[in-house]
């Protein structure tokens, strides 16, 4: 027993050495190095943060309002990244250059409000309420061209010049004739109509994006017929056809879609890709499922970026989803 107890009482003073150098140790350490975040940026090393935290949220912050008037969002395609690591003391943080590292990499789209003439963008103006300031105006005025404007959101790269409501009243009002004049065409997009939910042919699609949520769906939206489904995606993703055809569409539509890729497919069928970025296709070009033909974006008649998908038939449009495998 008395052998037992001097061994333990051993082990106990063993321990609380071993315990003490250990303190010693990570306080000669800490005296020395401290505790540090290393920054790396498209895989290099960019700089140290001693709070990885409040970097991360000024680098989300800028991305959700950028800087300057009438930015909506800046898109930045890659975060850095942060790994805790021990280094010397006089090692000098640099969250600032860190941030403007990363950030200036960003693409910057600004919002504005465009008021248009016959789907022709005639200002900008930097909020709803002006815009809508100035349809009301021209039409108290009684002018020529009131029951052709539009009010159009409007995301894009560079920045425009910016109307007060009175200059851009003057500057559209037209004095009213007494003959009248035919609308301009909103361009070679049939309008269509809206089918009920059953399928006229047999025929399946895949999906034209991938890894997104839907936002709207096919139906009745806001008093009005939505025609397609709505895809929520940022600005860049990539955009596929949904089957095999023909290319009959690649441009600028100016009812709404902006920019827009139609895609016969034969017997009547249609698919229709709106609010792109960019066209990565042409008119005449023979596609398969699957193959890249655009780019999302936030272009014509939105309120964000997002891919809108329709499939019509003879020019009826019917709900995607009874397509979609």
């Amino acid at each position: 027993m008395k052998k037992i107890l001097i061994g333990l009482r051993t082990s106990i003073k063993a321990i609380i050495l071993i315990a003490i150098v250990s303190i010693a140790i990570v306080a000669l350490i800490m005296c020395v190095y401290k505790p540090i975040y290393s920054v790396s940026y498209n895989g290099e090393t960019i700089g140290y943060s001693s709070n990885k935290a409040d970097l991360q949220k000024r680098i989300l912050e800028y991305i959700e309002k950028g800087s300057g008037d009438n930015v909506a969002f800046v898109q930045i395609d890659e975060m850095p990244t942060y790994k805790l690591c021990f280094l010397k003391r006089g090692v000098e943080t640099n969250d600032d250059e860190i941030f403007e590292k990363v950030t200036s990499t960003g693409t910057t789209y600004y919002k504005y409000y465009a008021v248009a003439v016959n789907n022709e963008e005639k200002v900008y103006l930097s909020s709803f309420d002006d815009a809508e300031k100035v349809v009301n105006g021209l039409k108290e005025k009684n002018s020529n061209n009131a029951a052709d404007l539009s009010i159009d959101t409007k995301y894009v790269t560079e920045t425009k010049e910016v109307t007060d409501t009175e200059t851009a009243i003057n500057n559209l009002y037209q004095k009213k004739v007494t003959t009248s004049s035919a609308k301009k065409s909103a361009g070679p997009v049939s309008p269509g109509k809206t089918g009920t939910g059953y399928k006229p042919v047999s025929i399946t699609f895949t999906k034209p994006i991938k890894g997104a949520v839907i936002t709207s769906r096919f139906g009745a939206r806001w008093g009005r017929q939505h025609k397609g489904m709505d895809y929520g995606v940022s600005v860049g993703a990539s955009i596929y056809a949904a089957a095999s055809g023909t290319v009959t569409y690649a441009g600028w539509n100016s009812g709404g879609y902006g920019y827009l890729v139609i895609i016969s497919h034969g017997n009547g069928v249609q698919t229709y890709y709106a609010h792109c970025s960019s066209i990565l296709t042409k008119v005449g070009a023979t596609v398969k499922a699957g193959d890249l033909i655009a780019k999302s974006g936030a272009t014509g008649h939105v309120t964000g970026p997002h891919l809108h998908f329709e499939i019509r038939i003879n020019d009826v449009a019917y709900n995607p989803e009874l397509y979609l495998k």
